[in-house]
Parts: structure tokens; sequence; C-alpha cells
């Protein structure tokens, strides 16, 4: 039976908040070495903070938890105890780093001065513009949940995701530093939609977070 509008106008929706959790170590992130689309998995410290970040995130109820295909950010999320509900997306997959795959900013400096992954791209990879479009689906795809949103990816694409969520461009997403097995929170000011904001960013998970329930 359909909801009378005096019911329908009763209900209130839960305010959106985006849980946006970096994978752990992997033995490519511990050398520096781009990590795209190589299905790596975590290494033991990498997994133990993974299990870390499940303590931190007990308690938490989560509406929907997304995770890259990427087994590093699987095993992530698995790790954390959120494995159960997990939905597969596409989107949250890492930035494809085409030619440049495996190698290491100093390396790719050292015949390229001056490159830039968030203005030049990368040969055979994804464009700034293609990776900003990928993160513009997915974010019109969460503003229409609800609720507490687990969201397990990796540290370029989080970063243009933290950018584009709060209007800015994939080049300014390089100021955003997101480290192996961390956190941040996006949010909207006054639970206002048109003012989408950061409420935490780049946590360790020994760090003292704030309580977000």
């Amino acid at each position: 039976m359909a909801l009378g509008r005096n019911k329908v106008n009763s209900i209130k929706r839960m305010s959106l908040r985006l849980y946006l959790i970096r994978h752990g170590e992997t033995e490519w992130s511990l050398s520096g070495q781009y990590t795209g689309r190589t299905d790596i998995a975590l290494t033991a410290e990498g997994g133990a903070a993974a299990r870390e970040l499940g303590l931190r995130l007990r308690g938490i109820p989560f509406t929907h938890v997304l995770t890259s295909p990427l087994q590093r950010a699987q095993q992530t999320c698995a790790l954390a105890g959120l494995a159960p509900v997990a939905e597969i997306e596409p989107g949250l997959a890492e930035w494809d780093y085409g030619d440049y795959e495996g190698r290491t900013p100093a390396d790719i400096h050292a015949s390229r001065p001056g490159w830039n992954l968030f203005r030049d791209g990368s040969p055979n990879g994804e464009t700034p513009g293609q990776v900003s479009a990928r993160a513009d689906r997915l974010i019109a795809r969460l503003r229409v949940m609800d609720g507490n949103v687990a969201l397990f990816s990796h540290g370029h694409i989080g970063r243009v995701l933290a950018a584009r969520w709060i209007g800015l461009s994939v080049r300014q997403a390089q100021h955003f530093l997101l480290n192996t097995a961390s956190l941040g929170i996006l949010c909207y000011e006054h639970d206002r939609t048109e003012h989408p904001a950061i409420a935490l960013w780049n946590a360790a998970s020994l760090q003292l977070w704030p309580p977000f329930p």
C-alpha cells in the first residue's frame, strides 16, 4: 500500500557520510611504485593495519559497503570485517597508469622532467579528464544514498574523489595526500547537500579519531 503524503513527508533521510578507506600497505606502495591495475596483495603489515581499521570502524552502522574490484582493497575490506555486506564497485578502482605501471616517480621524472600525473596523465593510461568523469559518475551514485557508506579504494582515485566531492579539479587533488590504511570522511556541512565538505582526512588507524556514529 502506498504511503500517504503526510507519512512520506515525515520520513527523514539519514545524513550521508562517506567513509573513504585506502587499502593497506603492499610491496609496491612500500617501494613507491605506481600500482594501478596490477592486482597485488597486502603485506603482513598491511593486513595488520586493515584489522586495526576494522576495530576502529566497529559499531558504525553502514548502510552500504562498496569496494574496488582489486584484491588489495577487497582484502582490506575483508580484514576490516565488512566483506559479507560488500558490493564490488568498478568506479573505485585505482587510476590506470598505462605505460607508467610499476614505475616510481623518480624513475619517470628522470626521463620526463616536470611530469605530473594529475595534469598529464600517463601514456596509454587514463587521462585526468577520464578519471574525473569516472569519479563524477560514482559521486552521482553516492549522492542518492543515505547513512554511513564505506568505500574501500586506492590512493590516487581516493584523492580525486575527495577533490571532486568538494568541487575541485583533478589537478588540485595532488594536494590531498592519502596514506595506506587511512580514513577520510566526506559529508555535507550542516547536512546541506549544496555544501559538500571533508570532516576527516588521511587519519591513520592508530590515530585518535573523533567519534562519527
